[in-house]
């Protein structure tokens, strides 16, 4: 097959278009610039895209990295010339979660479909391998050179070194051995474990069915047992709650009678309180405290004899009469004398009996003031006189005294009815314990839990006998047990020599690939060797190669390999540059070969080598076209 050209809307690639021609395409273009999209293009125009393939840590499917950055659909055409034909394949996208799904196959410049190319197959049948075998194989992208083995790519090998013929693979083969080896055996999973599960429950089966007659008539006697003590148990339960109803009710008759008592009497001093009350309230100084009113009679009483100190204003009214009439006779003797020490004596005497009459006028209200103080006073208490006050308070005491006393006796018969109900809630709430047969702490209630207990002992023994019963009779016949358990014996046998045969198969199988393999590695190793000393200028003479395709070199100089985690960046990129030259010429088909897609593979390369490189890809390309991106001139 060979591709001549390709049109692309995909990932950054925007209806471009690249030509390619027979021999080596060397498309040289700087970072970034597409490459490796254009890689993947044409892989994706010949396999198609994965839309079931997911976002992986640190990688996106093709789906989502290859789609067009301007948002259109991705597409794309490639012309190509297949087994002498001229064909152009097409792919484009009908829905985004489907990309490049629809699919069309024509002659170049013509209508005409191409028959049995489709969407799902057109990968192998142009380029004669799987999608998987191509990219292990004739596609090599950037930073993968390193090529791992496939059972495809391993039969196709094997068919070269050995038989010719691709129908078997060891990997294959010891995956399907171990696969009957698991079924017969894995860990605690298989034929084998079950069967030892099912021979060991037969066993203990047939054990338990020896035991169980035994077992199953010493139960009987003991629920025999166990329901002679119940009925034992249920007379006894009886006679002791009558005796305890009896008891409490007498209890509970005798408290009764007593509050009924305290009752009455707290009733009766109730009513003498109310009478006492009544009388202090009725009374002439009403409820009032006999501290507070002998506090005021006290404080009245003092005043009282305060007002009956007052001064005498006959004694201030006399001496202004006689000052008055004094200065009448100085003024009479001035008027007949005319000396004016009268006339000065006359009105010293004037204004001393005006003075004594002021005063007088000022005592005479204050003795109004005292008088009416003292009769407001004395009618405060309806008496005419102090002494009459005190025969009044201690009335009022007595009556006061009396109701202290009342109130007393009161609240002493409430305490006692208080004390009394209190002590008949206790007999009721001993009395329901008492009468509560099934969680109280009488004798009734502690040999009721022994009936209950005694009772549950019978069920869950004639539980167990139902059971033993019941699994008796599940069992079976212990001839049919016997029986069965040969026939497991013996196929446990005949499985254990299946297991025993197929281990050693697989350990046969192992040793004849380790003689294939001493065909398998040294094929590759040779050809690839070939290869490796081509571009080293011969420094490399050897190149060995394991199953899983890891590979080591040796030079001219070295005494053993030297493994690729031991080269450098450059010298492993060569070696599985030439693993993988190696692999499409002993893998791919002979026939027609594939094109071989190169991203940037040769970019660690030295000049010297990278030339050499180029020059063997020239030799290979006049074989099988030769498709190289690189950023290298």
């Amino acid at each position: 097959m060979k591709i001549n050209k390709a049109t692309a809307s995909f990932g950054k690639l925007q209806n471009e278009s690249l030509t390619f021609h027979e021999g080596l395409n060397i498309i040289n273009a700087p970072n970034e610039s597409g490459k490796t999209t254009w890689c993947a293009f044409i892989r994706a125009m010949l396999y198609g895209i994965d839309s079931a393939e997911r976002v992986k840590k640190g990688s996106l499917p093709d789906k989502l990295r290859y789609a067009p950055w301007s948002g259109a659909p991705m597409e794309g055409s490639m012309e190509l010339v297949s087994n002498g034909c001229d064909i152009t394949i097409n792919r484009s996208s009908r829905a985004k979660n489907a990309p490049m799904r629809e699919f069309s196959a024509v002659y170049t410049g013509t209508n005409t479909k191409v028959e049995g190319l489709n969407s799902g197959n057109a990968g192998e049948q142009l380029t004669g391998v799987s999608k998987d075998d191509f990219n292990r194989s004739a596609y090599i992208p950037q930073g993968e050179v390193a090529v791992n083995g496939s059972p495809e790519l391993e039969k196709r090998i094997s068919s070269i070194v050995a038989t010719g013929e691709e129908g078997s693979s060891y990997t294959e083969c010891d995956e399907r051995l171990h696969a009957w080896q698991r079924k017969r055996r894995y860990n605690r999973r298989g034929y084998l474990p079950e069967l030892e599960v099912k021979i060991e429950k037969n066993e203990r089966e047939l054990d338990e069915m020896n035991g169980a007659v035994s077992t199953l008539e010493q139960m009987e006697a003991q629920l025999l047992s166990a329901r002679q003590d119940c009925l034992n148990l249920e007379i006894a339960v009886t006679e002791s709650r009558k005796r305890q109803r009896k008891e409490s009710l007498n209890r509970l008759s005798s408290g009764r009678s007593e509050l009924k008592e305290r009752s009455a009497e707290h009733d009766k001093a109730m009513e003498e309180l109310s009478i006492r009350r009544e009388e202090l309230r009725t009374s002439r100084f009403g409820d009032r405290s006999d501290i507070e009113l002998e506090e005021e009679v006290k404080h009245d009483t003092a005043r009282l004899k305060a007002l009956e100190k007052r001064s005498n204003s006959f004694f201030v009214l006399l001496p202004a009469i006689i000052c008055f009439i004094l200065a009448v006779v100085f003024a009479g003797l001035y008027a007949s004398k005319s000396n004016v020490v009268f006339i000065i004596l006359a009105a010293l005497f004037c204004i001393a009996a005006v003075i004594l009459l002021l005063r007088y006028a000022k005592l005479k209200q204050a003795d109004l003031n005292a008088q009416e103080q003292t009769r407001l006073i004395l009618k405060k208490y309806r008496v005419s006189e102090i002494k009459d006050i005190y025969p009044i308070l201690e009335k009022h005491n007595i009556l006061w005294d009396a109701v202290q006393k009342a109130e007393q006796h009161e609240y002493e018969t409430r305490e006692a009815y208080a004390l009394c109900h209190e002590k008949q809630a206790e007999l009721e709430n001993e009395a329901l314990s008492q009468l509560d047969f099934a969680g109280g702490s009488s004798e009734a209630a502690r040999l009721s839990r022994e009936l209950a207990a005694a009772r549950e002992r019978a069920e869950q023994i004639s539980a167990q006998i139902a059971g033993l019963k019941g699994r008796l009779s599940a069992m079976g016949d212990p001839l049919v047990l016997s029986s069965e358990l040969g026939c497991m014996r013996e196929m446990y046998e005949q499985l254990e020599g299946e297991y025993s045969a197929i281990s050693l198969a697989i350990d046969t199988l192992a040793e004849a690939d380790k003689e294939m393999q001493t065909r398998f590695s040294p094929e590759i190793g040779k050809l690839a060797a070939k290869y490796m000393s081509a571009v080293t200028g011969g420094k490399y003479e050897d190149v060995l190669i394991d199953r899983d395709f890891s590979a080591s070199a040796r030079t001219g100089e070295d005494i053993v390999a030297r493994g690729s985690q031991y080269l450098s960046s450059g010298t492993y990129d060569l070696l599985y540059l030439a693993v993988r030259l190696a692999v499409c010429e002993l893998a791919l088909p002979k026939g027609e070969p594939c094109p071989l897609i190169i991203d940037d593979a040769l970019v660690n390369f030295d000049r010297e080598r990278y030339e050499q490189a180029i020059e063997l890809l020239r030799q290979i390309a006049k074989k099988r076209q030769v498709i190289l991106f690189t950023c290298r001139n």
